[in-house]
């Protein structure tokens, strides 16, 4: 090889090198996070009326009051299939044990309907949302 050939592939090399860093680094600073898009019914979920906030999480469901923070419902969840989730609520305020069977109809979306047939539509819970 001649010195020239030498120095054009050290620089192609030096080239690719920099540019494979620029793949494979991620987010550097001042980078926004990446978002990442939620799969199934976990997390944090509204109703549509703005009363009550409910969360789901590893099986475990709970029902919380957007205005005060108290804790409403208790209980736990099952996935039907995969986009019917069955849930046991426990209502703190009764003292009463009903079920209720939601749809997934979107990512955002879930429509229910209880066990004495009151439906319901929740929507998931925006990062940063009140």
């Amino acid at each position: 090889m001649t010195k020239s050939s030498t120095t054009y592939a050290a620089l192609a090399l030096a080239g690719v090198t920099f540019l494979a860093g620029c793949q494979t680094g991620g987010p550097g600073p001042g980078s926004a996070p990446i978002a990442v898009q939620p799969t199934g019914v976990e997390g944090e979920w509204l109703s549509t009326d703005g009363v009550a906030m409910s969360r789901f999480t590893g099986g475990v469901f709970e029902t919380l009051a957007v205005d005060t923070g108290n804790k409403l419902a208790t209980g736990s969840y099952r996935y039907s299939d995969a986009k019917t989730i069955a849930i046991s609520v426990t209502s703190i305020i009764r003292q009463t044990t009903s079920s209720v069977n939601c749809a997934l109809v979107t990512l955002q979306q879930l429509n229910c309907t209880s066990s004495g047939g009151q439906q319901f539509v929740l929507v998931r819970k925006q990062a940063g949302a009140v």
